[in-house]
């Protein structure tokens, strides 16, 4: 979960899964290769059984983990949901917003380099 705020508040303002929904299969063939390309990642799935429907439309939504285990692994979904999480969330400009972000013990240099990397070359941010 990401947990958002601003200073000065007694508590987070948002707790929202550290998910995004970027993928929608409309037909059977995407999904069935969806599944096999996703064996062993039940979590990611919004629907955990997908029943075959014939002569129906349908869709089914994926959802993606840009975080796992407290360590990033996919920098383009986590750019695209930080970017969702302070403008929609947070509804601010980050070019006027000085950042405080956590991260896990064992989080190596290079990860942190890369999330300072985003938040002042994307976002323009004065300070992390």
């Amino acid at each position: 979960y990401t947990k958002l705020g601003y200073a000065g508040n007694t508590e987070p303002q948002f707790i929202i899964p550290s998910c995004e929904f970027p993928i929608k299969l409309s037909t059977e063939v995407q999904v069935v290769s969806a599944l096999f390309t996703l064996s062993g990642i039940v979590d990611s799935l919004i629907f955990k059984k997908v029943v075959p429907i014939r002569k129906c439309s349908f869709w089914v939504f994926l959802l993606q983990w840009p975080i796992r285990h407290g360590i990033v692994e996919d920098w383009d979904l986590m750019e695209r949901f930080m970017e969702q999480v302070i403008f929609k969330y947070l509804r601010a400009e980050p070019e006027d917003h000085y950042f405080l972000m956590t991260e896990p013990p064992l989080n190596t240099p290079e990860n942190r380099e890369y999330l300072a990397e985003i938040m002042f070359e994307s976002f323009n941010i004065p300070g992390l």
